[in-house]
C-alpha cells in the first residue's frame, strides 16, 4: 500500500506528525477525522510499488527477545539511545543490527521512538508502533516493550504449533506424490515395453493397466503440459487474490472449508483477542484499538466485520452488537466481551478469549493430525496398490494361457 506523511492537531490542540500506510489519501483522512483529529496535511512518500531504503524483515522470534531486552533496560533507567546501542551491539540478526543503528541515530537527533520504527513498516507494524506510542505517551514504554514481549511469543508458539502440526502430513503427501511419480513416469513404461515384447496386445490389456499405461504415456511424453498447466493456475491465483475482490473471495472460502475452516477461525479469534486485549491493557483507546487488530487479524472478512462494529462503536453502539450482528463471533466470545464491557475489565476478558481459542486451536491440531495420518496411509496404499495390480494383472493372463497351453500339449 501506499505510505503517506501526515499532520494533524489532536483533541489537546498539539500538532501530530507521522507516516501511515492507506489505500488512499481520502481513506486516512477519513480514519483521522473519525478520531476526532483536525487535519493540517496529509501527502504521498511512496507510491504503490516503488519501494524505499529496507532493511529486510525480522523473524518474530528474535523481535520478541529484542523487547524483553530493551524493557529491562529501559526498566533499569538507560536511555533509549544508550539502550539502542547496546542492543545492536549484543544483537546476532544482521538485519535486526542495521535497524537498531537506524532507530539509534533518529533518536539521537530528536525524533520519537516510535516515529522512527514507522521507517520499517516491514518489521514494526502498526500494533508494534501504537503499543510503543502509547508507552511513550504513557511513560510507560517499559511495560509496554513486557507485553509487546508477551503478544509476540504467544504468537510465535501458535504459528509454530500450526507448522509443526501440519509438517508431517505435508511431507507425506510430498514423498507419497514423488514415489507415485516416479513408478508412473520411469517404471510404468519399461513394464509396458516388457509385455509388448511377451506379445500382449495393448488392446487387449485389461482396464486398469490400459489406464495406468495413457496415465504413464501423457506424463511422459506431455508432462511439460502438466507443468506449465500447475504455473499458471499458481500464477493465477496469486494474481487474483492480489486484488481486493478476489482476497474477500479467497478469505471467505477459508472460513466456509471443511475442518480447516474452523480451524482458521479459531486462529483469527484468537489472533483478535489476543491483540485487542493487549493494545486495550496498554491505554490504546478503543476505535484506534479495532482499527489496528482489523489489520492483523489474517482474514479481510473478518477485518471488514471489526471495521464495521467500530463505526458503530464510535456513533454509540456497545461493542458486542455490531459483532454478534457479524455473525463471525461466537456467542460465548460476544457475552464475555459483554460482561468485560459491563464490568470495566475488558481487556481481560479478551486475553482469557484468546487462551481459550489458542487451547482450542492446539486441540484441534492434535485431532486433525491423528485424523490425517490414516486418511493418508490409506490413500497412498490404496494408489500404490493400483499400481500394482494393474502391473501384474496381464502376467495372470500370461501364465494362465501357458497353463492351458501345457494341457493341451500333455493332453
Amino acid at each position: 500500500m501506499p505510505i503517506y506523511s501526515y499532520s494533524f492537531r489532536d483533541t489537546a490542540g498539539g500538532v501530530q506528525k507521522g507516516t501511515a500506510e492507506a489505500e488512499s489519501e481520502e481513506l486516512l483522512k477519513k480514519r483521522f477525522e473519525e478520531q476526532g483529529f483536525t487535519i493540517l496535511e496529509v501527502k504521498m512518500i511512496r507510491a504503490r510499488g516503488k519501494r524505499q531504503k529496507s532493511f529486510g524483515k525480522v523473524k518474530l522470534g528474535v523481535l520478541a527477545v529484542f523487547c524483553r531486552q530493551f524493557s529491562t533496560m529501559v526498566d533499569a533507567g538507560v536511555s533509549l539511545v544508550r539502550c539502542l546501542d547496546v542492543l545492536q551491539n549484543q544483537s546476532q540478526d544482521p538485519k535486526l543490527k542495521k535497524i537498531l543503528g537506524d532507530l539509534s541515530e533518529r533518536v539521537e537527533s530528536g525524533e520519537s521512538l516510535s516515529r522512527a520504527m514507522q521507517r520499517h513498516p516491514r518489521t514494526f507494524t502498526q500494533l508494534f508502533i501504537g503499543l510503543v506510542r502509547a508507552g511513550e505517551v504513557g511513560g510507560v514504554l517499559e511495560e509496554s516493550l513486557q507485553r509487546l514481549a508477551q503478544f509476540l511469543e504467544k504468537d510465535v508458539e501458535l504459528r509454530r504449533k500450526v507448522k509443526s502440526a501440519l509438517t508431517y502430513p505435508i511431507l507425506v503427501v510430498v514423498f507419497a506424490t514423488a514415489i507415485v511419480g516416479f513408478l508412473v513416469y520411469w517404471f510404468v513404461p519399461q513394464w509396458a515395453a516388457i509385455l509388448t515384447d511377451l506379445g500382449l496386445d495393448a488392446e487387449n490389456l485389461p482396464a486398469p493397466t490400459k489406464l495406468l499405461i495413457d496415465i504413464a504415456d501423457v506424463m511422459k511424453n506431455q508432462g511439460w503440459v502438466i507443468i506449465v498447466g500447475l504455473v499458471v493456475i499458481i500464477f493465477s491465483y496469486r494474481l487474483f487474490v492480489s486484488t481486493r475482490f478476489g482476497r474477500r473471495v479467497a478469505d471467505r472460502v477459508k472460513l466456509k472449508i471443511p475442518v480447516f475452516g474452523k480451524l482458521h477461525h479459531k486462529v483469527c479469534m484468537a489472533r483478535f483477542s489476543r491483540t485487542m486485549g493487549t493494545l486495550l491493557t496498554s491505554g490504546v483507546p478503543i476505535l484506534q484499538a479495532m482499527e489496528t487488530v482489523s489489520g492483523v487479524v489474517g482474514n479481510t472478512i473478518m477485518s471488514d466485520a471489526i471495521l464495521e462494529a467500530r463505526a458503530r462503536i464510535r456513533e454509540g453502539d456497545r461493542i458486542g452488537d455490531p459483532l454478534e450482528a457479524s455473525r463471525l463471533f461466537p456467542p460465548m466470545v460476544v457475552h464475555m466481551i459483554g460482561v468485560g464491557e459491563e464490568s470495566g475489565s475488558l481487556d481481560y476478558m479478551l486475553q482469557k478469549i484468546a487462551d481459550f481459542y489458542e487451547a482450542e486451536v492446539e486441540a484441534t491440531l492434535a485431532s486433525l493430525t491423528a485424523a490425517l495420518e490414516p486418511i493418508l496411509i490409506v490413500g497412498l496404499g490404496f494408489v500404490v496398490g493400483f499400481i500394482v495390480v494393474s502391473m501384474f494383472l496381464p502376467l495372470v493372463d500370461v501364465i494362465s494361457k501357458l497353463s492351458g497351453g501345457e494341457e493341451d500339449a500333455g493332453g
